[in-house]
């Protein structure tokens, strides 16, 4: 079962935590993973969704996945998709519906897609990442990345401000917000993000 992951659940226990830093490249190694207190490593697509499909099934305890992709959308009240409030910084965005927003939501619902149909016996607590509006100079690092999501599950204290519960998303009360997975028929809910 997958269910969205809350504050409540940011625990550190090694073993339980799978970190992803998704991509979709159909050649090169373009997913940052790290398994609890594992080195990370970049790998291709399908080794990643394999990976995490096996130790999602054979974990005998629930699982923590924080995977860096939009996994919840937003509407406005008129339909139209809107940006969420941390997809805006200043005069940037990253929203969740334009360029690499959505072709990395496309990749998180092909892993969600398969954990779902295997039926898994834990309880697989989904997190976002959300690892954006760096430096120009600072260039996006796979395996910095998940390291980055890691560090927020060790230390939530410290990370208080990287933790953002989904009330913490709109930017009006009449917007809708919704799992992103509801479109393929999966509903996941709307999970906290962790933002760094």
């Amino acid at each position: 079962m997958i269910a969205p992951g809350d504050t409540s659940h940011l625990r550190w226990v090694d073993r339980t935590w799978i970190f992803l830093d998704i991509g979709f490249s159909s050649q090169r190694p373009s997913c940052g993973l790290l398994f609890g207190e594992a080195r990370p490593e970049c790998v291709q697509f399908w080794e990643a969704k394999q990976r995490i499909l096996e130790r999602v099934v054979s974990s005998p305890t629930q699982v923590g996945l924080v995977i860096e992709a939009p996994l919840s959308v937003c509407f406005g009240s008129n339909g139209n998709p809107k940006g969420r409030r941390i997809e805006k910084e200043g005069t940037k965005h990253r929203y969740w519906y334009e360029n690499l927003g959505c072709q990395v939501m496309v990749a998180a619902m092909y892993i969600v897609r398969e954990i779902h149909d295997a039926n898994a016996m834990p309880i697989i607590h989904l997190f976002e990442g959300f690892v954006s509006f760096k430096d120009r100079s600072e260039r996006s690092n796979h395996l910095s990345d998940v390291c980055l999501l890691r560090d927020v599950v060790r230390e939530p204290k410290r990370f208080a401000a990287s933790i953002v519960t989904p009330d913490q998303l709109k930017s009006d009360p009449k917007d809708i917000l919704e799992s992103a997975f509801r479109v393929s028929g999966i509903d996941c809910g709307v999970p906290v993000v962790l933002k760094r």
